[in-house]
């Protein structure tokens, strides 16, 4: 069965100072049941992450000073959020939603996140609307744990996964690729072990060939064992700050393209949602929704 982690806190708590809409953490679970792609019972209500998972990642001074509400302003705008104990809370139920995604993804293949892909946390600072690095606190999980030995984090989200790529700079057991926005957000890129920078208004098919022929190089020299996915939906042509021109269908054909890699592979993949900011929310729930249809139909 596939499972995927998801909270009312993830809707419930809206973060102050956010600009964008929030209720597609709430619509998305709803289309899904109503469509009967899933059932109830697909979801999981994660709980508070052990700090321990935290602190495998990110620099104690940090994750004290973000958990007592004692970053200044500056760090907080650099966030996108004012900070309060709800964000907090809200944080940490993400951060175990990936985590827990993992345990499920070793029995059953596949889990997904409604929330995470927080691909903008450093070790030691957030910035654009990331506080903590989910997919960087669960894959250290895994390594540490010795549930897996080699991890490829492919993160398709437009804006540069930074840090990810900073935070496993001198890991050689965590491969970062990145394919996004060469002229988006952030403007100062890190180096992942694959960058595919790419140009303003890039249609599906050159999209789609980047995809397949990075993947298909990448796997020439890098055994993963284990899969994560940043799936952001804000490559699609209506999205209001992504820049490229690909389409709901292209996009669609992108996650086919991911998820059947692991299936074929026999890669457990756990999927993060991650960013999505088309002016309509139908486009955005379309859109999302098409990677949950993906896994279902592939995987179950």
């Amino acid at each position: 069965m596939l499972k995927i982690a998801f909270h009312p806190s993830y809707y419930h708590i809206i973060p102050k100072g956010h600009r964008f809409p929030m209720e597609k953490y709430e619509l998305l679970p709803q289309q899904l049941l109503h469509e009967g792609t899933i059932e109830e019972d697909a979801f999981f209500k994660p709980e508070i992450i052990d700090r321990k998972h935290i602190l495998a990642v990110h620099d104690e001074q940090y994750v004290n000073d973000l958990f007592g509400l004692k970053l200044d302003r500056r760090a907080q705008r650099k966030t996108g959020f004012i900070h309060d104990e709800g964000l907090i809370l809200r944080e940490k139920l993400i951060m175990e939603g990936t985590r827990k995604c993992c345990e499920y993804a070793l029995v059953n293949g596949v889990s997904m996140n409604i929330a995470g892909g927080t691909h903008h946390s450093f070790t030691n600072r957030g910035e654009g609307f990331c506080l903590l690095n989910d997919q960087a606190i669960a894959a250290q999980w895994l390594l540490d744990t010795k549930q897996a030995n080699k991890i490829l984090i492919i993160d398709l989200d437009v804006h540069q996964g930074n840090g990810t790529a900073q935070i496993f700079q001198d890991n050689p057991n965590v491969f970062t690729f990145s394919m996004h926005g060469g002229n988006n957000y952030p403007l100062k890129k890190e180096k992942s072990d694959l960058d595919i920078p790419l140009a303003d208004g890039i249609e599906d098919n050159e999209y789609i060939y980047l995809l397949e022929s990075s993947l298909s190089e990448i796997l020439k020299d890098f055994n993963p064992d284990f899969l994560f996915f940043q799936s952001g939906i804000d490559i699609i042509d209506t999205d209001k700050l992504g820049r490229l021109n690909v389409s709901i269908k292209g996009c669609k054909r992108r996650d086919e393209i991911v998820i059947n890699l692991a299936k074929e592979l026999n890669l457990p993949l756990v999927i993060s949602m991650g960013g999505g900011y088309s002016k309509e929310i139908k486009h955005i729930i379309e859109a999302h929704a098409n990677t949950y249809r993906t896994a279902q139909y592939i995987f179950f």
